[in-house]
């Protein structure tokens, strides 16, 4: 048994050890140990293993029982890899046997992290497992950042393309700063996006634009909306919005007006939106060139009214009024019919106010 080989270098441009194969296929340089590592590097202030190849693997680790290449660092990455080819990508993890392609474990931070400025910030590939698998205890697994692109993307042509699995938090989280999607999942034959949880099955803190249908299956199945009224989108006549809270009345051209006159049968309903009330449903929100608002035809919604013409009492019926854009009791049934906005649901006594009505046009 010969002494153990120390090679030390105090040029920064020259490496303390170099091995070179000038063969096709064959190893720059080779390590074999039963138990322990094949190859140590160690660095204090740069990298501890460089291997450089032109046609094969720079660096090539192998192990039988335990971990073909391991990377520790104390103060910066562990390892660290660059490619220069638009087509390759810089680590690349494959697992024929059944394992994960990538696996990210970290205690109180981030399990697996890609970040690209173009491209894919992680991107695995599995044969017949996940392609990437990030666990961690207090963060969380898989946390993808991309600038212009996708942060995490996952694409199985017979399973899942993305996984996510929490006990106490969300499964699967998404956000987007610009006009890209927080989360995309697309299927030709399965379910693009699929939720399941406890609680809520999904959670959505913004906007959600839908270009097919919802379906809702299943016994006991729940449409909740926590706003007010179901409105539906008109053109209004001028330029200027109309206060909401405004009863509107039927053009001749089917264009809104405020209303001017008692007992008027082409009353619309009432703008949507005034006090605490905003729409839960907005229907025909098709684009105009014109001005168009949500006018309130069923629900709860604030009304402006008018009580000179006589005390407004909960549950009175209210039609329009004289007074522009206003309500007022409707205490003439014979002129009523037709003509009914809805009921009170608060009085007013004197003056002009706006109080919360029940849509109800009759």
């Amino acid at each position: 048994m010969g002494d153990p080989v120390n090679a030390q270098s105090l040029d920064p441009k020259v490496a303390g050890v170099k091995g070179e194969n000038i063969g096709a296929g064959g190893f720059g340089i080779h390590g074999i140990c039963d138990t322990g590592h094949g190859v140590h590097g160690q660095s204090r202030t740069s990298k501890g293993v460089v291997g450089e190849s032109q046609g094969f693997h720079g660096v090539f680790g192998k192990s039988r029982d335990n971990v073909g290449v391991a990377a520790e660092s104390q103060n910066a990455e562990a390892m660290n890899a660059v490619s220069h080819s638009s087509k390759h990508a810089a680590l690349i993890a494959v697992n024929d046997a059944g394992g994960e392609g990538v696996h990210g474990r970290s205690g109180p931070n981030v399990g697996l992290f890609g970040e690209s400025q173009t491209g894919r910030g992680v991107h695995g590939v599995s044969n017949t497992n996940f392609g990437v698998s990030g666990i961690s205890n207090g963060f969380p697994g898989v946390s993808g950042t991309s600038l212009n692109g996708r942060g995490a993307e996952g694409l199985s042509t017979k399973r899942e393309g993305v996984v996510g699995i929490s006990k106490q938090s969300t499964g699967v989280f998404g956000f987007s700063e610009a006009s890209g999607d927080g989360v995309l999942g697309q299927s030709t034959s399965g379910v693009g996006v699929h939720g399941k949880g406890g609680r809520l099955a999904g959670l959505f803190e913004g906007n959600v634009e839908v270009t097919g249908n919802i379906e809702v299956t299943g016994k006991g199945s729940d449409i909740r909306l926590t706003n007010a009224d179901c409105a539906e989108d008109f053109d209004v006549c001028g330029a200027i919005k109309v206060e909401p809270g405004t009863v509107m009345v039927l053009g001749d051209e089917g264009t809104l007006f405020e209303s001017q006159q008692a007992y008027d049968k082409r009353v619309a309903g009432v703008v949507s939106g005034a006090g605490d009330y905003k729409p839960a449903i907005v229907l025909d929100g098709g684009k105009s060139s014109g001005n168009r608002q949500p006018i309130a035809l069923m629900g709860k919604v604030f009304c402006k009214v008018d009580a000179q013409f006589g005390t407004i009492q909960v549950g009175d019926l209210l039609t329009t009024s004289p007074t522009a854009g206003h309500a007022m009791v409707a205490s003439e049934p014979v002129r009523a019919f037709g003509t009914i906005i809805g009921k009170a649901l608060r009085p007013l006594v004197s003056g002009k106010g706006l109080i919360p009505i029940l849509v109800a046009l009759q």
